[in-house]
């Protein structure tokens, strides 16, 4: 039987459909709500968001943490390259809460956020380092002065020493068949399964991007570091033991919004 390999196969834009594919969102079906929840109220607090501020979710996929923000009484925008992504979250739009199909390697609006939040590693899947540099300047430009990007990545280090090379996943009776490698500082998940007669074959590829790499990347954009943490309790980043690198970085010259 021949094996179905969409276009994110024969490009280089892997995300495209991946995302826009409904198995992606039955393979993660079971991510943790309770931690992505404790992580965005840490953030709430720490950050001390209010609801005048404007917040950005910068791809924001089918929107679970725009809505959960927006049930704080905060006022947000999602924004994500898959057009089924936004077409589900858009369900829950209401005055305080709007969502686009954008792709976030490409400005989106100046000067109108006080906080652009990229979350639960949501970034470095693009080919080059000039399209991660991208996104951190559109994401900057979207910015008011003195407003603050949150980045929320993997510690890359820790990962590969601890990568399983090879699992199998059962969600609602499919068997998915996941190996992980790593080529040439990137990550590649290859995912094999079968379902209602098809095979299929999808990639994920994410660049091991270094702390050292943010720094330069954050460097380029004009932002100030403000904080490195290493985990959805905020605790201090630890090269070695940390499961997150979480920067709170903050574009200068104007009011500041929240805590430093």
């Amino acid at each position: 039987m021949p094996v179905k390999q969409s276009k994110e196969l024969q490009s280089e834009e892997w995300f495209t459909q991946w995302f826009n594919s409904p198995y992606y969102h039955i393979l993660y079906k079971d991510r943790d709500q309770h931690e992505a929840r404790l992580f965005i109220d840490n953030l709430a607090r720490f950050l001390d968001f209010s609801p005048k501020n404007k917040i950005l979710d910068l791809a924001c996929g089918r929107g679970r943490h725009s809505v959960y923000l927006n049930s704080g009484g905060f006022d947000v925008t999602g924004i994500d390259l898959s057009p089924k992504n936004i077409a589900y979250a858009r369900q829950y739009e209401n005055d305080r809460l709007h969502f686009y199909v954008h792709d976030m390697r490409e400005p989106f609006q100046d000067n109108v956020f006080c906080h652009v939040l990229n979350l639960f590693t949501s970034f470095g899947y693009f080919r080059t380092e000039g399209e991660n540099v991208n996104v951190i300047c559109s994401a900057t430009r979207a910015l008011r002065k003195g407003g603050k990007l949150v980045i929320d990545f993997m510690n890359t280090d820790k990962i590969i020493s601890g990568l399983q090379p090879y699992q199998v996943k059962e969600v609602e009776g499919i068997r998915f068949r996941i190996s992980k490698t790593v080529q040439a500082r990137v990550i590649v998940k290859d995912i094999h399964f079968a379902d209602k007669g098809g095979t299929y074959h999808f990639q994920e590829r994410v660049k091991a991007i270094t702390y050292e790499d943010f720094l330069s990347y954050f460097d380029m954009a004009d932002l100030e570091v403000l904080h490195t943490f290493g985990d959805y309790h905020l605790n201090p980043y630890h090269p070695d033991t940390s499961d997150r690198m979480i920067f709170v970085t903050r574009k200068p010259d104007g009011e500041t919004f929240g805590k430093l």
